[in-house]
């Protein structure tokens, strides 16, 4: 697997880019903008930089931020090749209650327990992609 660049190294039109991508993943996944801005690290109240993202400002260069959105998107990643065929359950499924997370839907897990549960559900779907 290559080497990631740090996020500083992304030109700012690129971190744009993937702001945006974001946002539109959290559309598709018909999330809350609490939940939006709780799977980014933010403050749930933080609406502000969800919108300004949404317009394509270059996301946080922070690290956390920076990974959680890589986390993020391979999840979905990891949901379309799961359910080609369904895009409907693969959308749905981050908000679909799991037996394997004690009946908890993946955006709980990650709410209750922050980066290690974005990095939980992650690693519940490489496994069950078979990677």
């Amino acid at each position: 697997m290559g080497a990631m660049l740090e996020p500083q190294v992304l030109a700012s039109n690129d971190r744009g880019a993937l702001a945006k991508m974001v946002l539109t993943l959290f559309d598709h996944w018909n999330l809350t903008t609490e939940d939006q801005a709780m799977l980014l690290g933010l403050a749930s109240t933080n609406r502000a930089a969800l919108s300004r993202y949404r317009k394509g400002e270059p996301i946080g260069a922070s690290r956390d931020q920076y990974d959680r959105v890589g986390h993020l998107l391979a999840i979905h990643k990891n949901l379309r090749l799961l359910f080609p065929k369904n895009r409907e359950l693969a959308y749905r499924w981050i908000s679909t209650r799991n037996k394997a997370f004690d009946n908890l839907t993946p955006v709980e897990v990650i709410k209750e327990w922050g980066f290690a549960g974005l990095l939980l559900v992650r690693s519940y779907l490489d496994h069950a992609k078979g990677v």
